[in-house]
């Protein structure tokens, strides 16, 4: 059973990342659900779902982040998602879901990967975020903004601006990032 270590704000106020005192999913695992269908068969996922006003879940490593609509405080709204995952199976139970996008099967997606797991990710993270890549076409590059960062209002500009940025930088001069 996870037990909930803190709670921290996020630069998103309709988000709040919940920090465990044990891992929530596999080394490397990020998962995103946005309904009660993104989550059949994620217990969890599907425990805090139900909850009315919870809009959307994303799980790594050792946080969840919840994202609410506006119709409830965050006091009233947190201690209702702190049953369930407080519940939660180890997270030897969870069965991961599996990427969109999978390493090794194009060297320029894997490097691109790279360069987000290396400089993007991990900031995002903080923030109770995270990024996925849904694909790589004619020198644009389609990534899904998660968990805090899928709702907030800088995650569309200067977010993406400076992950365009870092990757003309580092990869390539013409890349175009969308977000979708």
């Amino acid at each position: 059973m996870p037990k909930i270590y803190d709670i921290e704000y996020t630069p998103n106020p309709a988000a709040r990342k919940i920090v465990l005192k044990e891992p929530i999913t596999a080394p490397g695992v990020s998962l995103s659900f946005a309904n009660l269908q993104d989550a059949s068969g994620h217990p969890l996922a599907e425990a805090l779902l139900a909850i009315p006003h919870v809009k959307s879940v994303f799980m790594m490593d050792r946080f969840i982040t919840i994202t609410k609509d506006h119709e409830v405080e965050w006091d009233e709204l947190l201690r209702q998602v702190a049953i369930p995952i407080r519940a939660a199976e180890p997270v030897s139970a969870s069965a991961p879901a599996a990427p969109n996008i999978k390493r090794g099967e194009n060297p320029d997606l894997d490097r691109i990967n790279d360069i987000l797991d290396a400089r993007i990710r991990p900031g995002l993270a903080g923030d109770g975020g995270g990024l996925e890549v849904i694909s790589y076409q004619d020198n644009t590059l389609a990534v899904r903004y998660q968990g805090a960062c899928g709702s907030c209002p800088s995650s569309i500009s200067g977010t993406l601006y400076g992950i365009q940025s870092i990757l003309r930088d580092e990869f390539n001069p013409e890349l175009t990032v969308i977000a979708v």
